[in-house]
């Protein structure tokens, strides 16, 4: 079994029917730095919130969730269909009437919720188990893709870094003539061939990349180290990537050679 990353991107849906109801759980990510809970969850299962709040936490770590719970009545209990935005206007009317009339109304208004069954709470269990596996399952294909495209990108990074090592000997030799042909043009000017050779060297030291190509190399072979580690190594791998730039932008700035800046370009 090989450790993937996975996205933070997905989506997953379970339906659970009972003789006399349908519940229905819906849950979708995006990215985010921490967990960002978002939940819609029906009056009568408002006890369950801390429980199912608890369990994606556990199993999604991080991200921006959205999950909603929905309840429909099927059966004998369906067969009168309400419209609740229909009936909440009206109930908006009754309500401000009875203020301005000064008509109490006892008992309409019950705070007691539905009584709901272990069976019942049982079968929110399953849906919710079943939506958070498919949002997982969805993750892990993604992050399946993403390590196939991270791996070709680190392979094509590690190939041209191969390509710099012939213009390496080259590239010094050109700039060493560079400078010869220059202090040569100056008309009777004669220069220390030993002080020029000190100087040359310590010129040629700052222009070295070894250190570069040697820090590239390791950074690379961590990235795919840590990219098969498993899950929860996007900062991480985030923070890989910086110090891979850093070293590619200093190859360019000290190549002085415009193929060897070709491909820091690429």
């Amino acid at each position: 079994y090989r450790l993937m990353i996975q996205s933070m991107t997905g989506f997953g849906k379970a339906v659970v029917e009972l003789p006399h109801k349908k519940i229905t759980v819906e849950i979708k990510s995006l990215n985010s730095k921490q967990l960002d809970l978002s939940t819609r969850i029906p009056q009568q299962y408002r006890e369950m919130e801390m429980e199912i709040r608890s369990e994606i936490a556990k199993r999604l770590e991080r991200g921006k969730v959205d999950f909603f719970v929905y309840s429909e009545a099927i059966g004998k209990e369906a067969s009168a269909q309400i419209n609740i935005p229909v009936l909440e206007g009206y109930f908006q009317q009754v309500k401000e009437a009875s203020v301005k009339l000064s008509i109490a109304m006892p008992d309409v208004m019950s705070s007691e919720s539905q009584e709901i069954d272990e069976v019942e709470l049982n079968a929110l269990r399953k849906a919710v188990d079943q939506a958070i596996s498919q949002l997982e399952e969805f993750r892990i294909q993604e992050g399946a893709m993403l390590q196939h495209l991270f791996e070709e990108k680190i392979a094509n990074i590690a190939h041209l870094l191969q390509e710099v090592e012939p213009y390496e000997k080259e590239r010094i030799e050109k700039i060493k003539g560079r400078i010869i042909d220059a202090l040569n043009k100056i008309d009777n000017f004669d220069y220390d061939k030993n002080r020029f050779e000190q100087e040359m060297i310590f010129y040629i030291e700052k222009l070295d990349i070894n250190e570069e190509k040697h820090r590239l190399d390791n950074h690379l072979k961590y990235f795919l180290e840590t990219l098969q580690s498993g899950k929860g190594q996007g900062k991480k791998l985030g923070f890989i990537s910086q110090e891979m730039g850093r070293e590619i932008n200093t190859l360019g700035s000290k190549s002085n050679h415009a193929e060897m800046q070709r491909i820091v370009v690429r």
